[in-house]
């Protein structure tokens, strides 16, 4: 795992970090080639969302994200997006190509990856597809699960750290 990974996971949800750290753990040990997988964008501020949202809206550019501040899990420490890191100097966003020559496609290693530890992944959804994009959408507390929708947990309790009280 490289050092900028470690340094994103860090700044994620604390109820997420040891999970992120396992997944890109069992993602880098499927990835037999020459790829490895890289957090592009974890925890994203308030002022970060409003700024991508304003691209190709106010800002010259194409729409990056249809979540204003508040509304992207990123938000909130329980997103992360990715890209394959080739050789550790490339970064790629191919989701076809099988570096590994394993018959599988790299990418959709990792999406088996973490959709076996419950992240939603953007390619998934029906409109505005976001391949880089995994989010945790359901967090077990000890009141049970808790569904982490961008309205939930807009409305929780933040602690001294700024992170939402699950």
């Amino acid at each position: 795992m490289d050092k900028i990974t470690l340094q994103r996971i860090e700044k994620l949800h604390p109820v997420v970090r040891n999970e992120v750290m396992q997944i890109i753990k069992e993602c880098d040990e499927a990835l037999t080639g020459r790829a490895k997988i890289r957090i592009t964008q974890g925890l994203r501020s308030f002022e970060e969302q409003e700024k991508l949202y304003a691209i190709g809206r106010i800002t010259s550019g194409k729409k990056v994200t249809n979540a204003k501040a508040g509304q992207s899990i990123h938000n909130y420490g329980l997103a992360v997006d990715i890209c394959l890191m080739i050789d550790g100097k490339t970064a790629s966003w191919d989701t076809a190509k099988d570096w590994d020559n394993d018959k599988v496609a790299d990418w959709y290693e990792c999406v088996k990856i973490f959709a076996k530890h419950g992240w939603d992944w953007g390619g998934n959804w029906k409109t505005f597809k976001d391949l880089p994009h995994f989010e945790k959408k359901e967090i077990d507390t000890k009141k049970g699960p808790v569904k982490a929708t961008w309205r939930t947990l807009l409305k929780m309790a933040r602690d001294k750290n700024g992170y939402v009280i699950i």
